[in-house]
């Protein structure tokens, strides 16, 4: 004769509907809900902390034949700043795969 309560009749959830936890084992349950929750609150936290800067002025110049992207960061330099920096920084602000100019072109220089 069969168990009314057999283990084969306790199927709920994922076949878990029998189970029970201990002290121990809803501790750990908590610990673990903790653990995720702290991580997700400290990936919130860096999302916040690496928002855009503020904003550059910026004036427009449209690239005469022969003028070059050094001579415009040599325009616009501060005093001690690498010219090879700010050149980086001239090529990031207008989006250049490159730091070739074409007559014509327009490009974005801070305000001095």
């Amino acid at each position: 004769m069969q168990n009314a309560h057999s283990t084969s009749d306790a199927r709920g959830f994922l076949g878990l509907g029998g189970l029970r936890l201990t002290r121990r084992g809803r501790v750990v349950i908590a610990a673990l809900v903790l653990l995720v929750l702290v991580g997700a609150g400290l990936v919130g936290q860096r999302a916040v902390a690496e928002a855009p800067g503020a904003g550059v002025e910026v004036r427009l110049q449209t690239v005469a034949p022969g003028d070059t992207l050094w001579q415009y960061a040599q325009s616009v330099r501060g005093a001690g700043e690498d010219l090879r920096d700010v050149v980086a920084e001239l090529r990031e602000l207008n989006d250049l795969p490159t730091a070739e100019l074409q007559a014509g072109q327009v490009v974005l220089l801070p305000q001095e």
